[in-house]
Parts: structure tokens; C-alpha cells; sequence
């Protein structure tokens, strides 16, 4: 889970309250039974005017596998998200990918400077800096413009942002909405459930463009990562390495479907009357299906979604992820695949902002060298994105971590994308990345220090909670 440095001892006390005075009973799905009860389902596809044929879906299929290459994932991958989530993959959307603060914060203030209906913001942490003010005073342009603006930030992870910040919003007409509130007194009825967190990243301008990712509302983002740069190993130099996308076309009403959900969920008043579901054209040529994930669901649609593309995965895997803390499903499935002849390789921090979350994944390193998974760790700036591209044609990026409590606790948002050409571009993003970055060998690791691995042995203890 994501903090900026000043956040961490204040948020950690209270989750380790909530972990023990509100947990239930959770558990991840048996992965293996899911997978084999949906594989035998056609792949069917939606467009602007709805749901396409079994014909055309076939063709559809067809094509990427011809862009593509004889890829099985393509027929048993896009079938099992397809039984296992609701939300359906849709033709004609454009996707652009960001990569880090700068570029992501210009595409957001570019397009809420053009909004015209309505802006639905939803994010983990919104601080009181420079880009917190930034962002709040351009929402509270356009809301005197006549711009409806509704914000849902996160209790825990906005924690050490004044009230005072999000009443200025308010006082402006700004619809804001905080999710399951630390304190007890404010909680909107039923459950206390601290530990479910907000961890989505999403902005939605018009119900016509979407941005998903893992970056917040912080100056810390503001650097970006100076990836062309060859930093000493092992030194951080105040950069974060991050990404996101800006969706624009149809899928974008799955987006706001998820934000509509989480208001009434967390029972907000009713909004402004405004036209949050517009038609949407086709504007582009990628296939997108926008994932949801909360601990209201039976189970995880995210991590199901991802172990049942490494699992189907014929070439490749290619993950990057600032958060690692496996559970078994997802370390045998990365260990199946290199078995099957699969190149699967992690980008993970070579420094964190979370130590315990940090040494509890490098605690997974041995069996995973001595599986064959090639580890890499990201140099000169600290890694939080959340991406993967499995076989050049499946690619996602979103919020989740590749984590327990992103899995079963959090609510998070994930889009995956469909195509050659964006995986080609998700590649040469992850090739960048890798060269910034120290590959891990068996041998090194283990000669690491001793300090390290009593760290690791310690952080294991709390790898659930993390």
C-alpha cells in the first residue's frame, strides 16, 4: 500500500488497530477450481452499440491472434475474465500510456481544464502540497464554472491532509466524500471496517476520458524518475517511478460505474444531476475491460484475473510492481510458468517507502531464483507502478499490488488492454525500466548480509497485513 514518507507511522498504527479490532475472516480463492469450472466459455466482445456477435467476436479473436501470433492465452485468457467479471471488454477505445508524475498530471489538468458536465475524482492520498493545491484549486475553478466535481479520497491514506484542505473543496460546492472515515463516530451505518481501504486511482472527466494508475495527488510524484539517467546502485535521488493511463471511448462507462458504486456504498449524498452516462463513439482501435476490485466481491476479480493470464501465459511474463508480497497461488503460478518454457521476469524497488512491505518480498527471492524467475531491481528512483505484459498481446495497469492486502482488503481499480501494439509499447516501457536496474542472481542473494535476512525473516510475520 502506497504512503509518502510523512504518512507512514500514523496510518500503520491505525491499519494495525483495524487489523485486529475489525478483520474478518478473509481468504483468497482456490484459483485452480475457478480457472478449470470456466474454460470452456466463447469469447464474446461489446462495442458502443452493445454486444457483438458470437460471428464477429470470433473474427475479432482471429485477428489479434493473426497480429499476434498462435497464442493460446488469446482464447482461453479473454474467456476467463469473461466468466469470472462482469465487466465486458470493450472494442473502440484509444489508450494512452503515461509514464510518471509530470506527463500524467499535465494529460489530467489538460483535460479537467476542458470539462464541461462533470468531474468524479477518486484517489488514496490527496495531500495538502503544492500538487494537492494545484489539483484543488483547478476543481474549484471549474465547479464555480458549473462543473459538477465529486471527490472520494481515503480516510487512512489521506490521514495527515488537514480537514481544513478538503472543507475549502466543500465550501466551493465540491461534493467530497470520505471513505470509511478512521473515526469510529463518522462511520455511515452498518460495519466498521477500517481495514478496507480506498486504493483506487481514478478520474473521470465527462464520462468520456478515465485516468487509472497507481499515482496519487502528491508532490512526490512531481520529479518523475529520470529514467534515461544511470544513477550509482542502490541511491534514490527523491524520484518516483510510476504509471498510469488516459482512457478515452466507450469502457470509460465501466470506470464510472465503479466510481457511482463506491458512492452509494459508502452512502454519499445524492449527487448533482448531471449527464454522467453520455453516449460514447468509438475513437480508437483497443480492446479494454475495466476491472473492479473490493472485499465486497466473493473474491478478487483483479487477482483472479491476473493468475489466470500467468497461468494461460505461452512466451512471456513481464511484471512490475512496487508492492510484493506473493501468496502461494500467484509464487506457484510464477514458478508453473518458467517450468512450461515461459520468460517470466519481475521489476521490483531496490528501496521503499514501506520497509516491512520491502524486505517481506525480498523474503520470496530464493525459492523464486531457484525457480527460475529472473529478478530485477529498479535503481535511481522509487519504483510504485503496477503493470503487466503477458505474450505481447495482455496488458494491464492499474492500482493493485501485487500484495495480500490489495487482493482481499483494499479497493482497487485495474484496467487490462487487449493488442499488439499497446503490449508493444507496454515492452519497450518495461525494457527501459530493466536497464535502469540491478539483476538479482542466485549467488549474490545469497551471500546477501545477515542483517537482511533477519529483516526478511521478521517482515514475513506480517506479510498478511502488509
Amino acid at each position: 500500500m502506497p504512503h509518502s514518507s510523512n504518512q507512514q507511522p500514523l496510518a500503520v498504527a491505525v491499519l494495525l488497530f483495524g487489523v485486529f479490532g475489525t478483520t474478518a475472516c478473509a481468504s483468497l480463492p482456490d484459483t485452480q477450481a475457478i480457472l478449470a469450472r470456466h474454460n470452456a466459455q466463447a469469447a464474446q466482445f461489446e462495442s458502443a452499440r452493445g454486444p457483438v456477435s458470437k460471428e464477429k467476436s470470433a473474427a475479432i479473436v482471429r485477428e489479434l491472434k493473426r497480429k499476434s501470433g498462435d497464442i493460446d492465452i488469446l482464447d482461453k485468457q479473454i474467456a476467463l475474465e469473461q466468466a469470472i467479471t462482469d465487466s465486458p471488454l470493450v472494442l473502440g477505445n484509444q489508450v494512452t500510456l503515461l509514464q510518471d508524475g509530470p506527463a500524467t498530471y499535465a494529460a489530467m489538468f489538460a483535460a479537467i481544464s476542458s470539462a464541461q458536465d462533470h468531474i468524479n475524482m477518486e484517489s488514496y492520498i490527496i495531500e495538502d502540497d503544492a500538487m494537492g493545491q494545484a489539483f484543488a484549486q483547478v476543481l474549484i475553478k471549474k465547479q464555480r464554472e458549473g462543473v459538477q466535481v465529486n471527490l472520494i479520497y481515503d480516510s487512512v491514506g489521506s490521514l495527515n491532509t488537514p480537514r481544513l484542505f478538503f472543507d475549502e473543496l466543500a465550501a466551493a460546492g465540491v461534493a467530497v466524500l470520505e471513505f470509511n472515515p478512521v473515526n469510529p463516530l463518522a462511520s455511515r451505518g452498518g460495519a466498521w471496517l477500517l481495514n478496507n481501504r480506498d486504493h483506487r486511482k481514478l478520474l473521470i472527466v465527462d464520462g468520456r476520458t478515465a485516468f487509472i494508475g497507481g499515482i496519487n495527488i502528491s508532490s512526490v510524484y512531481s520529479s518523475g524518475s529520470i529514467i534515461h539517467r544511470s544513477p550509482q546502485p542502490g541511491v534514490g535521488n527523491g524520484a518516483w517511478r510510476d504509471t498510469d493511463l488516459q482512457i478515452d471511448g466507450p469502457v470509460v462507462a465501466e470506470f464510472q460505474k465503479l466510481f457511482m458504486q463506491t458512492w452509494d456504498k459508502q452512502r454519499g449524498k445524492t449527487l448533482m444531476p448531471k449527464n454522467y452516462t453520455p453516449a460514447l463513439a468509438p475513437v480508437g482501435r483497443d480492446i479494454v475491460r475495466a476491472i473492479g476490485g473490493s472485499p465486497d466481491d466473493p473474491y478478487s476479480m483483479v487477482y483472479l484475473t491476473l493468475i489466470s493470464a500467468i497461468s494461460n501465459a505461452e512466451k512471456q511474463i513481464y511484471l512490475t510492481n512496487a508492492y510484493f508480497v506473493p501468496d502461494p497461488q500467484l509464487m506457484q503460478a510464477l514458478i508453473d510458468a518458467v517450468a512450461r518454457g515461459v520468460d517470466v521476469r519481475l521489476i521490483l524497488p531496490s528501496y521503499s517507502d514501506s520497509a516491512l512491505v520491502f524486505h517481506a518480498g525480498r523474503a520470496q527471492y530464493t525459492r523464486l531464483l531457484a525457480g527460475g524467475v529472473k529478478i530485477f531491481e529498479r535503481q535511481g528512483a522509487l519504483l510504485h507502478a503496477k503493470t503487466a505484459m503477458i505474450d505481447g498481446v495482455w496488458s494491464t495497469v492499474g492500482s493493485s499490488n501485487l500484495d495480500w492486502r490489495s487482493f482481499m482488503d483494499n479497493d482497487e481499480v485495474n484496467a487490462v488492454v487487449l493488442g499488439r501494439e499497446f503490449a508493444l509499447q507496454m515492452a519497450s516501457m518495461f525494457a527501459i525500466d530493466q536497464a535502469a536496474s540491478i539483476p538479482i542472481t542466485p549467488q549474490a542473494w545469497a551471500e546477501r548480509p545477515l542483517q537482511f535476512k533477519l529483516k526478511e525473516w521478521l517482515a514475513r510475520v506480517w506479510e498478511r497485513w502488509l
